[in-house]
């Protein structure tokens, strides 16, 4: 299958165009929607604990992403690794079928996430209706696609645009805070002892209300992080893979952190968190009030709005390579396996990936798509990768691996226990929802698998 890809897709990223497409990939409208979620649900400054549960959990599942991207450097990244850790005939086939069922749901929804979130900031400077708001957030999907149908190293080059932009509005953002940002402000904590007996924060009533919101909060921080291991979706168009995937991705979580920590920090050391926990368009009260100026607002929600657009351009690219890689190995149909003759990247697939994206965008509300995304994925792809590489470490300990986790186990197991935290620490609807969708898999992955088997047995008759 690599071998195959590598004819038919070109490696053509290098080290800096992969760390830029992970990165807008991260960023979008992800942190300027959730920051006020997060200070809602975390009372406050404290809210800067789900930020660094964030980062730490980029970190430790980041290295097992890694470990698989730099080991096996093709198309469709998780839909490859599952099959490797677990076995190509019987477990790994699964999991991979697993992963493309669901992915055909989520991948659709994370596309849907930003572009709502988009049309939703995009209100700030233009006031229009919800029907509109929808025409909105369905044209820039199509914009998109259009823009993504064009060669890799097109795409690099505009990455690397895109990026500047983000990371120089990010700091514009920061620094702004300069002669009007209040330390006392911005880490009130308000450490106090709660009813049973254990150390909190206050607003929380118990422990068991902490952990419940950090749990929440954590989710939303996660999801602003998601996008680090874009790069190993690309994984057949990436010079020098052994190096650049694991070296792409550990830039991208510590640049990203230090731009969401410094972010968090000066909006909630200027802003009031009551104000920040309420407000729809969080970095454009930020400016306003800074600069006294709503112009300078306008301008700084535009730059928002392309960074927006910038992270769906990355993750339309990602994610279109995903049903390309599995039609490639005959688990998906051979229609999104086929590549553009003149400008080899798989066309069938961004066209579908971007159609569903965009009817998404226009039945969904945000909020409940960030969520649904999260949940979704944490079972079948995030907690299933990092076990498998701790029982692909032990059960083929002299495997070749270009990027090895500096002090194995112990990122893989602490990536684990996040994951879960923030599983049983979310609505049970979600979880409901995403044992769901695991169960529907399993049924469809075994009917396929019986009806199969009846044609071949037909045939041979």
């Amino acid at each position: 299958m690599k071998e195959q890809q590598t004819e038919k897709l070109e490696r053509g990223l290098s080290l800096w165009q992969a760390t830029a497409i992970n990165m807008i990939d991260m960023v979008g409208i992800g942190p300027f929607v959730t920051l006020p979620i997060i200070v809602g649900l975390m009372h406050g400054p404290a809210s800067v604990l789900a930020w660094l549960l964030g980062a730490l959990l980029a970190y430790m599942d980041g290295m097992v992403w890694a470990e698989l991207g730099a080991k096996w450097p093709e198309a469709g990244g998780s839909y490859v690794f599952l099959q490797k850790i677990f076995g190509e005939q019987k477990w790994g086939r699964l999991m991979a079928f697993l992963f493309i069922w669901q992915t055909t749901i989520q991948a659709p929804l994370v596309i849907a996430s930003g572009a709502i979130g988009f049309a939703q900031y995009f209100t700030y400077l233009v006031p229009v209706s919800e029907i509109q708001q929808k025409m909105v957030s369905g044209g820039l999907v199509l914009l998109l696609v259009a823009m993504l149908y064009r060669n890799i190293k097109s795409i690099g080059k505009i990455s690397v645009v895109l990026w500047i932009i983000t990371g120089g509005t990010i700091l514009w953002l920061i620094f702004s805070a300069i002669g009007h940002f209040s330390l006392a402000q911005a880490f009130d904590f308000n450490v106090i002892k709660t009813a049973d007996g254990w150390f909190g924060i206050s607003g929380f009533d118990s422990s068991t209300l902490l952990y419940a919101a950090l749990g929440q909060a954590t989710l939303k921080a996660t999801y602003s992080y998601l996008g680090y291991y874009n790069v190993c979706h690309l994984g057949a168009e990436i010079k020098d893979p052994g190096k650049n995937i694991s070296r792409s991705i550990l830039l991208s979580i510590t640049g990203i952190a230090i731009l969401y920590l410094g972010m968090q920090t000066v909006v909630v050391g200027v802003l009031p968190w009551q104000i920040v926990a309420e407000s729809k368009f969080v970095a454009s009260i930020y400016f306003e009030k800074i600069y006294q100026s709503h112009l300078v607002a306008q301008a700084a929600t535009l730059l928002i709005l392309i960074i927006a657009m910038a992270s769906l351009f990355s993750a339309i690219l990602g994610y279109s390579r995903i049903p390309y890689a599995a039609a490639q190995n005959g688990d998906f149909f051979s229609i999104f396996g086929k590549v553009h003759p003149k400008h080899k990247f798989p066309h069938i697939s961004l066209l579908a990936i971007g159609a569903l994206g965009f009817v998404f965008s226009l039945l969904f509300k945000l909020k409940d798509v960030i969520t649904a995304i999260l949940m979704m994925r944490i079972l079948v792809q995030f907690v299933s990768q990092a076990l498998g590489v701790i029982v692909w470490h032990y059960q083929k300990p002299n495997d070749d691996r270009p990027y090895k986790m500096p002090l194995f186990p112990i990122p893989a197991i602490v990536s684990i226990f996040i994951w879960m935290f923030i599983f049983f620490n979310n609505d049970i609807k979600y979880r409901i929802g995403a044992a769901a969708i695991i169960v529907s898999g399993i049924i469809a992955f075994y009917l396929r698998k019986h009806f199969s088997n009846k044609q071949s047995a037909n045939a041979q008759l």
